[in-house]
């Protein structure tokens, strides 16, 4: 297994390169990394990102020791995801729309800009094995609509990363029970991914619902510099878009495969 190290690349085309090479191996960044099979996204990872274990267990829809078994019986042989099906433990469908969004989920973090070096480790594997491989450049114009999208809600990166607590404030507007649960964990200790983990929600979806709230002066960040003196005007698409972030994303996963069916 050889590992080529890129410091400082230009960040969309060294996974255009890759995917035009047809790689197959691992993409190294600060912010987590992308597994490629025959130039085709196949899984991310981040520390920002619930995975999706955390994503099936916490939630309820699978036992922990559930998937523990299936990585137990087919984690060396890079067949988890396989063995879940197979065993019953979830549908075709199911994994694939949860894979999905873990994979867009971690990705996002993943090809943030970054100064640190950039890795590839050619021939390298995820233990979670093939489910649904998305092209490169779709996970990347993702993660793009992504920055914009949260850009466009509240120009504040910095509450993104750092401990957010409640503001209080007697005009804030009444908080979507979605948002609720995201405040209420808000202690000035927690960050936006680690909101993520205990929701056991997509983290990308966590910072729509923490960068509204911050729009909205309910939420502000102890450790960070002074937000923007006033809300960035959310532009008209953005209300075409479900109030659920999770009713948004999988639409579009629905269209996309059907788009390949």
């Amino acid at each position: 297994m050889r590992t080529t190290e890129l410091t400082r690349p230009a960040e969309l085309p060294l996974l255009a390169r890759l995917a035009a090479d047809r790689a197959t191996g691992a993409l190294l960044r600060d912010g987590g990394t992308l597994f490629l099979s025959d130039g085709a996204v196949v899984h991310a990872e981040s520390d920002a990102a619930p995975g999706i274990d955390v994503l099936l267990t916490t939630t309820g829809r699978l036992p922990a020791e559930r998937w523990q078994e299936a990585v137990d019986r087919a984690g060396a042989h890079c067949r988890v995801g396989r063995h879940l099906v197979d065993s019953g433990s979830l549908g075709d469908g199911e994994l694939e729309i949860c894979h999905l969004n873990a994979l867009f989920d971690a990705a996002y973090f993943a090809l943030a800009p970054s100064d640190g070096p950039t890795r590839f480790r050619q021939g390298a594997v995820h233990w979670l094995g093939p489910i649904r491989p998305v092209r490169a450049e779709h996970v990347a114009r993702e993660s793009r609509r992504r920055r914009d999208l949260l850009d466009g809600l509240w120009p504040w990166p910095a509450v993104d990363t750092s401990p957010v607590t409640r503001h209080p404030s007697a005009r804030a507007p009444a908080v979507p029970h979605r948002q609720r649960a995201v405040l209420d964990l808000a202690d000035g200790l927690r960050r936006p991914a680690q909101i993520a983990r205990l929701l056991g929600r997509p983290a990308f979806h966590t910072l729509i619902d923490v960068r509204r709230l911050a729009a909205a002066g309910h939420i502000r960040t102890p450790h960070a510099s002074e937000p923007p003196p006033a809300p960035h005007p959310v532009p008209d698409w953005v209300a075409d878009l479900s109030a659920d972030p999770d009713i948004a994303l999988l639409r579009r996963l629905r269209d996309a495969l059907e788009a390949r069916l």
